[in-house]
């Protein structure tokens, strides 16, 4: 029997029994799988995850949706064989699964580290440094962020069924949102076996995830202003969506990642016979031919010096006549089918509309070959590289995406023709340049990074180990500018703040900290009688605080300081060459003298449950220290983090150093590890 896509609602898996639709093989036109949402009470999916999931996920710590993140991950990567075999249907190869199966499981990772290594382990975020809101300090103000109280609803397109979802599944979980997620309808067979994967998993709690295999209903008019929207597909579909009464009415979150007309360029240094050359015709071979072309961040215009023009055509035809073309599941095969017959005849027709202002170098949009397929059933074409004679008078070549295997070569003359014809895409999702030449660089990078969310540099020496062009990263933004839809998904952190509300919060130094657990300055900061290394990490508090005894600094210290270090440098050394410096009024200790007599300072030495000093951050000299000055230092506990392994946490202090007259001379937080229990 055919299979059935279940949709997963309430935290039960709904069987739907009528208006199933057809979902079709790429590879040979069998029914593969029927779905629809007949039947699907969205109003209450919306409620679900807003009465449940939501509060659950909310009462976890970033640390903790971390640690679920990765269990996925692991829990799918042990199942990633059946996903691959599964997915051939769609049209992937070996090599299309890798991008979307393995890509989409590495972006689980990616969350669940960076959300242990730069989120908290709370539920909130603070958000940049305190701002002083009075003269004596006694009203302040800062940023926190916090989950919004509402869903994401994730609309994912067919080309990328696992990494479509997860890339959007794992910030929104990380930021503490639930999440109802909706493949597009023509791969929706992959995603619902992942999702059944993550439901068996039972590691996500009650109404954190829910699925929907077909249609989506009323579920729009559901949504409110605490609600997010994230959509990947077509610039039409973007628009309704956008335009929707309760999107626009309610000021729905919207991000959209959408039509992408992404350029290659190539250097006028890169010559026939260059590494730079040679890189730029296997990208954009690789780019045409890499899940057939349907990808939103494949090369679609080929833009090249006008000396170079005929020999990229010729070297990039040569490569593309050596693809083979047929059933993803023969080894012998680089390139599948695309993903339906209705996507085939949406490419083709997309072709000849690109053909009245270009001339086909390269394939028939009509015509081919395929290995181990008919033709006739199976939803194959073969790559179609085009020239545009006139490229900065046409507009299709410029407006029209052809998703597939299709690409246009353009010519320019000078570098700001190149320019010009970058921009005329509108807005991308990546371009790549192609260059040796560091002025040439220069000149592109900043002249096209406005059109642009992300810009790849491909030269000979980092193209060994570089991603390439069309590939994604957890850590850099992915989205783009008008034609591209205007969103960023991803981005590291940022995608995760797109689910959470950035919220100013004004009032005393006292108050604040005590909310935040982040001691401010102002902040009441008690001096412990027992020195804060003797405790433990669950004994500290937020603004325990030791004040040391002061040292004098003389010039023998200076001295022995320098000639011990090798630091000879003439401010510590030299008196007139001191006071000619206008930062200083003569001979001064060094900034590291003082530092490490800090430490002295402030440093119990018996062992206890301090166990290590690992580092500093935000390290300020502030003022001279002279021979003859004496230094003191306030030591704070400034915030505490538990770490990845339970014998141990992370403490945050602020250190303070002042001189005699109480100035402040150097300020800077350290970072210690100390024993628990």
């Amino acid at each position: 029997m055919t299979k059935i896509l279940d949709s997963y609602a309430l935290d039960r898996w709904f069987t739907p029994q009528a208006g199933l639709v057809d979902i079709q093989s790429a590879i040979d036109g069998r029914v593969v799988a029927r779905a629809s949402t007949r039947g699907l009470d969205f109003a209450s999916m919306v409620r679900h995850a807003r009465d449940v999931g939501g509060p659950a996920l909310r009462r976890l710590t970033f640390h903790e949706r971390a640690d679920m993140l990765k269990a996925l991950a692991a829990h799918l990567s042990a199942h990633k064989d059946a996903l691959h075999a599964l997915a051939a249907d769609t049209g992937a190869t070996k090599r299309d699964n890798f991008f979307d199966i393995d890509g989409g499981i590495g972006t689980l990772y990616a969350y669940a580290s960076r959300g242990r290594r730069e989120l908290p382990g709370e539920r909130f975020v603070v958000e940049g440094a305190p701002e002083s809101l009075s003269k004596n300090g006694t009203f302040v103000g800062l940023h926190v962020l916090t989950p919004l109280h509402g869903v994401a609803v994730h609309v994912n397109a067919f080309n990328f069924p696992c990494w479509g979802m997860l890339e959007k599944l794992a910030p929104a979980i990380l930021a503490g949102m639930p999440v109802i997620t909706k493949p597009a309808t023509a791969t929706a067979y992959v995603a619902e076996a992942v999702v059944k994967l993550i439901v068996a998993a039972n590691i996500l709690p009650a109404g954190a995830l829910q699925f929907v295999a077909g249609a989506a209903g009323d579920l729009l008019d559901h949504l409110t202003g605490q609600d997010v929207l994230s959509f990947t597909g077509s610039a039409a579909t973007s628009q309704a969506l956008r335009d929707h009464p309760a999107v626009s009415r309610n000021a729905v979150r919207f991000i959209a990642e959408r039509d992408s007309l992404n350029a290659a360029v190539l250097g006028p240094d890169a010559v026939e016979g260059t590494p730079e050359f040679d890189l730029f015709i296997a990208e954009v071979v690789r780019e045409m031919t890499v899940k057939a072309g349907q990808k939103c961040t494949a090369i679609r215009r080929i833009i090249v010096p006008r000396a170079q023009e005929s020999v990229v055509i010729a070297a990039l035809s040569a490569r593309l006549a050596a693809v083979a073309v047929g059933d993803p599941r023969r080894d012998d095969v680089r390139m599948g089918p695309l993903a339906s017959r209705a996507q085939c005849t949406a490419t083709q027709a997309a072709v000849r509309e690109i053909a009245r202002e270009a001339e086909i170098v390269f394939g028939d949009p009509d015509r081919v070959a395929p290995v181990g397929a008919d033709a006739a059933i199976g939803a194959f074409m073969a790559p179609v590289l085009l020239r545009c004679p006139n490229p900065r008078e046409a507009k299709a070549p410029h407006a029209v995406e052809a998703f597939g295997p299709v690409a246009t070569v353009m010519a320019y003359d000078t570098l700001e023709d190149a320019l010009t014809l970058v921009a005329k895409g509108e807005g991308s999702l990546v371009a790549s340049v192609y260059t040796y030449d560091p002025a040439v660089a220069e000149e592109l990078v900043f002249g096209i990074a406005a059109h642009h969310g992300r810009l790849v540099l491909i030269d000979r020496d980092c193209a060994k180990e570089s991603t390439g062009h069309g590939s994604p990263l957890p850590g850099l933004v992915h989205g783009g500018p008008g034609r591209a839809g205007g969103g960023e998904e991803m981005g590291g952190l940022r995608g995760v703040f797109h689910y959470m509300q950035r919220t100013a919060i004004e009032g005393s130094p006292a108050r604040l900290s005590a909310l935040t657990r982040t001691w401010l300055s102002g902040a009441p900061a008690p001096v412990t009688a027992e020195h804060p290394f003797k405790r433990t990490f669950d004994a500290l508090n937020v603004g325990d605080t030791v004040e040391t005894a002061s040292r004098t600094i003389t010039l023998e210290d200076i001295e022995h300081f320098a000639y011990f270090t090798g630091d000879t440098f003439y401010a510590h050394m030299d008196e007139a060459a001191a006071k000619a410096n206008p930062f200083f009024p003569g001979r001064v200790a060094h900034g590291y003298l003082i530092l490490s007599f800090a430490a002295g300072l402030f440093v119990d030495p018996a062992p206890g449950p301090l166990l290590a000093n690992y580092g500093l951050d935000s390290l300020r000299f502030l003022k001279p220290v002279s021979p003859g000055d004496a230094i003191r230092v306030r030591l704070t506990v400034k915030t505490k983090q538990p770490a990845r392994k339970p014998e141990y946490g992370e403490v945050r202090w602020d250190a303070e150093v002042f001189n005699q007259d109480n100035d402040t001379v150097a300020r800077y937080e350290l970072l210690t590890m100390s024993r628990r229990g």
